[in-house]
């Protein structure tokens, strides 16, 4: 294949090579969804997978969760940091403080070695939600003050060495759970997750160079593919208009204090240097609830909203956010300092710092940006003990609701949105796991903002609970409605009875006469 000079690669080999390690990021994804065994997992999808190289950018991501695959390399640079990772280990962590997002999402990195190589090549890695992780409640989302309370908090351990697992860092983790069979089924599909992304890589390097080569094909490729990324975002950002755009956005309440938690933020573009920067300076400080993000989640937020305006064409690289500056002042509810809880920073502050930045770039380019989406996961937790099997039971999913109305189209309904990209829980796998009977499953009409592009309306989900258990809901836009643009009405705000009614999207553009 022609290249422009030595062993450099052309767009074409760029692209092949792109598409391949994306092909390694989805085949784990899927090999992990076909042998995990909670429901959340197989069922819902709350897992993502990704490929970085030698110096742990990432390079390549799955069909996954924003939330996830945002805030992973960074989890990926603590484990890296930590110790030196030699052939069939597998580090474990889920330290918000160290790159994690909550501590019910565990996450899995493993070196990939070719031929002789004193050193790895390639890292892959995965995170997966897990059902629960011990702490105060069940399912390990509550109302918690501090960190403490949320579950176990693994910094990067050594859960595999040389190709054997770590009982003693094994027992230790599921002493502290209460289903401890599910979350070993669970770490042990990740595990096997890493096996396929390490073989895979193995069969790229073969086939773009030849073994134990210092610079092969493929490496050429990726720094390709990483400086083709940062040309993307350059490129993209020269599009819009200079200056400085500022929005704010609210969470309803901290689940403590009954007052709303403010996010702000500036976005200045720098069109001629293809730079931008995203200031949450001014943002609410850190809450006494658990809805406190770690920057790790405020990054990943930003990374997900300037991707959005990318379109299909942008690969999602580190190059990515070569260009971009994020500044989230610490001590506030975008950057939070421990001891602070953070359950909810990952499923619900999100969310809020997706739909703020994406309202400061509406004014930069308001032919491309949607009106908000329902705005929370509407995270739901049940735990209990199982009448069917006298035996413990730990359920979470998160909760579908509205798009925004766009310029271009109406919003979708009954779709998660943004930084969650999972699924809801089949009626079937929901009844036939747990101690319960879904009464109603259906789209909750008329909830979606009105406009000359609609929002999509959210949904109704009501269970009935066929034994004692223990529920927590964590969501919000109940008091804060999802906004309209350009004329368009908000959505309606979501409800929380004995069943769950979620928001629905805001409306684009006045409504038609």
């Amino acid at each position: 294949m022609k290249r422009t000079r030595k062993n450099t690669p052309d767009p074409a080999e760029i692209a092949v090579i792109a598409a391949a390690l994306h092909s390694v990021a989805v085949e784990m994804g899927s090999a992990l969804r076909r042998t995990a065994f909670s429901p959340n997992i197989k069922e819902r999808r709350d897992y993502s997978s990704a490929v970085f190289d030698a110096r742990g950018e990432l390079i390549a991501m799955g069909d996954d969760m924003p939330v996830h695959l945002g805030s992973m390399p960074m989890s990926v640079r603590a484990a890296l940091d930590a110790f030196e990772l030699r052939p069939g280990d597998v580090a474990l962590l889920n330290d918000p403080y160290r790159g994690g997002t909550h501590l019910p999402d565990l996450t899995m990195v493993a070196p990939v070695f070719i031929g002789r190589e004193r050193k790895p090549a390639f890292y892959v890695a995965n995170r997966a939600h897990h059902a629960d992780v011990g702490g105060m409640y069940p399912g390990s989302m509550g109302p918690c003050r501090e960190i403490a309370q949320e579950g176990i908090r693994i910094p990067p351990v050594k859960l595999m060495h040389a190709g054997k697992m770590d009982a003693q860092v094994m027992a230790i983790l599921l002493a502290n759970v209460r289903t401890p069979a599910e979350r070993e089924g669970d770490l042990t599909a990740q595990m096997g997750a890493c096996r396929v992304g390490i073989e895979r890589m193995r069969e790229l390097a073969a086939r773009f160079g030849p073994t134990g080569s210092k610079d092969t094909r493929l490496d050429a490729g990726v720094r390709a593919l990483l400086a083709g990324s940062e040309k993307q975002m350059r490129t993209m950002l020269a599009r819009l208009p200079a200056g400085e755009f500022r929005a704010e956005d609210f969470l309803d309440d901290d689940g403590v204090h009954a007052e709303p938690i403010g996010i702000r933020v500036a976005v200045r573009i720098d069109p001629k240097r293809g730079k931008a920067e995203v200031d949450f300076t001014g943002t609410d400080p850190q809450a006494a609830g658990s809805i406190n993000a770690v920057y790790a989640i405020t990054w990943s937020a930003v990374f997900y909203a300037l991707r959005c305006l990318m379109g299909a064409q942008g690969h999602a690289t580190a190059g990515l956010m070569r260009p971009v500056r994020v500044i989230a002042p610490e001590g506030t509810v975008v950057n939070a300092r421990p001891p602070a809880a953070v359950a909810g920073g990952n499923v619900e502050t999100s969310q809020r710092i997706v739909d703020v930045v994406l309202r400061a770039l509406a004014a930069a380019c308001p032919d491309h940006v949607p009106a908000a989406s329902y705005g929370t996961m509407n995270n739901l937790t049940i735990g209990g003990i199982d009448p069917r099997t006298n035996l413990p039971f730990t359920y979470y999913e998160t909760i579908a609701g509205g798009h925004g109305g766009s310029p271009q189209s109406t919003g979708a309904s009954g779709h998660h949105a943004h930084m969650t990209n999972s699924l809801n829980t089949p009626v079937e796998a929901l009844e036939y796991a747990y101690p319960f009977r879904v009464t109603r499953y259906s789209l909750r009409r008329g909830s979606g903002g009105t406009g000359s592009h609609a929002g999509g309306d959210g949904v109704v989900r009501e269970i009935e609970l066929l034994g004692d258990a223990q529920v927590t809901l964590l969501a919000d836009r109940r008091t804060m409605q999802p906004w309209g643009l350009s004329g368009g009405e908000s959505g309606a705000r979501g409800i929380s009875r004995l069943r769950i009614e979620s928001p629905g999207g805001g409306g684009w553009g006045k409504p038609r006469q």
